[in-house]
């Protein structure tokens, strides 16, 4: 589960960081900032307790 998560926030924040060098900026901004959240909410809604 960490690693998953790892993997998405380190992709949702390369996109965003880069989302401004590709042709349409406010799609990757917003795919990076979904994948972020995605990351961060994963391991409280399928972590085990």
């Amino acid at each position: 589960m960490f690693i998953v998560s790892l993997i998405l926030f380190v992709g949702g924040m390369l996109l965003t960081g880069l989302s401004f060098s590709f042709a349409a900026p406010g799609l990757f901004f917003a795919l990076g900032i979904l994948l972020v959240a995605a990351s961060l909410a994963l391991p409280f809604h399928f972590g085990t307790r």
